[in-house]
């Protein structure tokens, strides 16, 4: 009799310590999905509060100046989010392709690109004559431009 009753404790002892162990690695996952679910939560919310809008008119002749091969687009910023006003921050495409020479200045000085402040972008392209498409891509917020040169 004696000898059931410990065969059962050392069986309820094991029980315990599968249990802790198990606790502790489910205790552990959560705790990794639960931070890695906030740090999305932070990106999106930065992705959803980040809008731009081109503000150039494309049927002026002051978008592309054929004499120095340069497209100048102003975007304004019409989020909530200060964005960094680098050109290395924003992804630049003409006409499908993906542009690397292009400066931006933010109008008005400063080093934050706060809401309803403008950007000046100056991107060097040699384009031929007629329709060309540009799009800008700002923390997951795209926008395209259509003009003529």
């Amino acid at each position: 009799m004696a000898s059931v009753s410990v065969s059962h404790m050392i069986i309820f002892i094991a029980s315990i310590v599968v249990a802790a162990g198990v606790a502790g690695v489910f205790t552990d996952s959560v705790g990794q999905l639960s931070e890695a679910v906030s740090e999305q939560g932070g990106d999106i919310a930065s992705d959803v509060r980040s809008d731009v809008e081109i503000i150039s008119d494309s049927g002026s002749g002051a978008v592309y100046n054929a004499t120095e091969e340069r497209i100048r687009l102003h975007v304004k910023n019409t989020g909530s989010e200060r964005l960094p006003p680098e050109a290395d921050q924003i992804d630049v495409f003409v006409d499908g392709r993906y542009e690397v020479d292009v400066q931006a200045t933010l109008l008005g000085g400063g080093d934050r690109w706060a809401p309803g402040e403008v950007v000046r972008l100056d991107i060097t392209e040699a384009l031929s004559p007629g329709d060309h498409r540009v799009k800008i891509i700002v923390n997951s917020d795209e926008e395209v431009f259509e003009f003529r040169s």
